[in-house]
């Protein structure tokens, strides 16, 4: 009889989408419990304290950072894929930067390392306001980190379809039409190595790898994460779309089609994995609900429009 009930309930997932399934937790910056976007109810109460905020505490730091995420808990992750969706920030400033990206943080000691890979529109990097695949990763969150080929880290793929820097077009058109791009970042279960492939094609192609050394220890998290980063006399500029989220993809940023994958570098949907929603800014960027859709996989949506002051 149990069996049954669990039948009917996916089917009728896939019948009246989108279907909310998963078990989740809301947790806002200071590590509270938020309410249930659905019914306002109180999920689980345990509070939850995410690293990544050291990094943007700093009083010292003259860099504003902004967030709007879905991330685990730490635990045994090896790796994650998904359809980012690709938006262009035409009168983005030289001091802004706005993008997207898959996220490992991994536990060393007592701290956490970075790796992780996206998109992003960077004019203080790149020098104009193309959208530019990007890899970065640091040590310890509060060092400085390195993007792309700035230092040791990432090693490219030879003859490699996409490398670090490389302008991808083209972005999506607000209410017309989206384009993505289908990234994955898992633990090879030979070498160890963090191998990252673009999906879009009709294989999986090989676009390199972080060194194992980046990424040792076994406890990490594993986030899907829009951004964006201003100086402190600065505006915020847009995320995303320029819009916050809703479900229409055509005019709201996303990640779809999300998996995990095993020890074994197999992919799965994440249907069982305990996963919390960190918005640092929730009056300028935002995040909707984590959730089950027939044409999308698992999917939310994220962003926010320019003008964001502190």
């Amino acid at each position: 009889m149990g069996a049954d009930y669990i039948v009917t309930l996916v089917l009728l997932c896939f019948l009246f989408n989108p279907c909310y399934l998963t078990l989740v937790e809301s947790v806002g910056v200071d590590g509270h419990l938020q309410m249930n976007q659905k019914n306002n109810t109180l999920l689980r109460p345990k509070p939850f304290w995410f690293p990544w905020r050291a990094n943007f505490m700093d009083e010292g730091s003259n860099i504003i950072s902004h967030y709007a995420m879905w991330h685990t808990e730490p635990g045994q992750f090896y790796g994650l894929r998904a359809e980012m969706s690709i938006w262009a920030s035409p009168n983005l400033e030289t001091s802004q930067e706005s993008g997207a990206s898959l996220q490992i943080y991994c536990q060393d000691g007592g701290h956490y390392n970075l790796i992780q890979v996206g998109f992003h529109i960077s004019p203080s990097l790149y020098h104009n306001r193309d959208i530019r695949f990007f890899t970065y990763w640091t040590k310890d969150l509060k060092s400085k980190g390195c993007y792309n080929s700035q230092c040791t880290g990432y090693v490219p793929a030879s003859g490699a379809k996409l490398v670090p820097g490389q302008a991808i077009a083209p972005p999506s058109v607000y209410g017309i039409q989206d384009h993505y791009m289908r990234i994955s970042i898992n633990k090879d279960p030979n070498s160890g190595d963090w191998v990252v492939y673009h999906h879009d094609l009709e294989k999986p192609s090989f676009l390199g790898h972080f060194p194992k050394e980046l990424c040792l220890g076994t406890k990490r998290i594993q986030a899907m994460t829009g951004f964006v980063n201003y100086l402190k006399n600065a505006h915020g500029p847009p995320m995303g779309s320029g819009h916050f989220p809703d479900y229409n993809e055509k005019k709201s940023a996303y990640f779809n089609h999300i998996k995990n994958y095993n020890s074994k570098g197999q992919a799965f949907d994440p249907f069982w994995t305990k996963a919390a929603k960190l918005v640092d800014r929730p009056d300028c960027y935002d995040a909707n609900d984590l959730f089950l859709e027939f044409k999308k996989g698992y999917t939310f949506n994220y962003g926010g429009p320019s003008g964001c002051i502190g």
